[in-house]
Formats: structure tokens, sequence, C-alpha cells
């Protein structure tokens, strides 16, 4: 299976406070990618690293052939990477159309584009002219994701999705996913809960104190549940 996305030896700090040390991890063609760990362990930072947001102190990202690593954040997504980070983002005294047109704007996308991401979200056709900041939590990351989604992705960074969701949005944020590999996207993936993963990854990573202890297939987790105690310290 073809890597479209290659982390070799990265380093990244927080001043002088280094948070990640000499990670390596790569994404698969259309394969859902977990990061699992501890409060603390490097996981949103690591996102952030992808899309340029923290500078690199060492080591490589690579898109395919395209070098990531020293480009300005506001290039990475034209390269077809989309982040939905944690807390959504939105622009909450714009409307869900306007939220939309932001990402359809990053990489020149139209009408279809536009048709085919209200395609997975019909909820927010109904929302169109509702200010996004009025909508639910649920609402709210549909809309996070639509707009990610506008730039249609080679890569989909999603930070916690299902924080703080009741049930019904946390099965349609799943199915998202889902579809999405099936369509051919490649998503790396931040949860704390444990069913989540297993329903939709293919592969978890388990970073430890900035570092990338274990990458497995979700068979070798389901067969050894104490695997997610000894990193992550629940059951």
């Amino acid at each position: 299976m073809n890597d479209v996305l290659t982390i070799a030896g990265l380093d990244c700090a927080y001043g002088e406070v280094q948070v990640l040390h000499g990670v390596s991890l790569a994404l698969r063609k259309a394969e859902v990618l977990c990061l699992l760990g501890r409060n603390g362990a490097g996981k949103t930072t690591l996102l952030k690293a992808i899309m340029g947001l923290v500078p690199a102190r060492a080591g490589s990202i690579r898109l395919g052939a395209t070098e990531l690593t020293g480009l300005p954040a506001w290039q990475v997504p034209k390269h077809g990477v989309a982040y939905v980070p944690q807390g959504r983002r939105l622009f909450a005294e714009m409307t869900v159309a306007e939220n939309i047109e932001i990402g359809l704007m990053t990489r020149g996308r139209g009408a279809a584009t536009r048709e085919a991401v209200l395609d997975l979200f019909p909820l927010l056709r109904e929302r169109l002219k509702q200010r996004s900041g009025t909508l639910s939590g649920g609402e709210q990351q549909m809309l996070a994701m639509a707009r990610a989604l506008c730039l249609e992705p080679d890569v989909l960074l999603l930070d916690e999705p299902t924080e703080g969701l009741m049930p019904s949005m946390i099965a349609k944020i799943r199915e998202t996913v889902v579809e999405l590999r099936r369509r051919g996207v490649s998503t790396i993936l931040v949860e704390q809960r444990v069913d989540a993963v297993l329903s939709v990854a293919d592969r978890v990573a388990f970073l430890e104190n900035g570092r990338n202890r274990e990458t497995v297939d979700v068979a070798v987790l389901r067969a050894d549940p104490e695997m997610v105690m000894r990193y992550v310290g629940v059951g």
C-alpha cells in the first residue's frame, strides 16, 4: 500500500520545551490512522506540525514527493492537507454558507465541490443561512469538517472530532470518516474514545512523551486490550 504522508525523525518544541522527539510515522493511501496517548503526549502538536503551525526543529514531513517541512502554514492546505482542529474554529458570526465558501476559496473549488460536500452533510443544507455560532455542537463539527473537505484533500487531520457530542452525532462523524476512506481520503484521527477508534481505524499509533512508541493494526489492539492501558491509562 502506498504511503501518502511520511514523517521522519520529527522534532518540535514550544520555545525551549521540546514536545516531539524523533517522531516517524507513515500514513497510507485511503486509511484511517489513529493517534492514541495521554494528554500532553504530543498528538495535537504532531497535527499542527504537519500543517506548518508548529515549526520543525529537525526531521521531514513529506506529502508524496512534496516536502512540507518549512512551508508557511497558509501553503500547506493548497497541497491537499486539511485540518479540523479541536474546538472547530469556525467564524461564529458568519453563516454556514459563508464558512463553506471560505473552504472553497482556499484551493479555488466551485459549486460541484460544494454540492458534493453538502451531500455528505445534508443537515447543513437546511442551515445555510444560519449563523454558525448558533449551531449545536454536533452541527458545528459537521460544518468544520465540511469546510475542510471543500479543499478536496488527499489527507484529512481530525483532532478529537467526537469530543462532547451526543451519540447520534458521534455515529454520523464515524460514518463520514468511513465514507471518506472509501473515496480514497487518508485520515489521521486523534481520539480519546477507544470504542470510536476500534470502529473506524485501520492502524493505531501510540504516542508517549512525544515519541511514537508503537504502530499496530487495529486487529492487534482488539486482541490485546492491555496495550491501551499501558499507553493511555484507560481500559
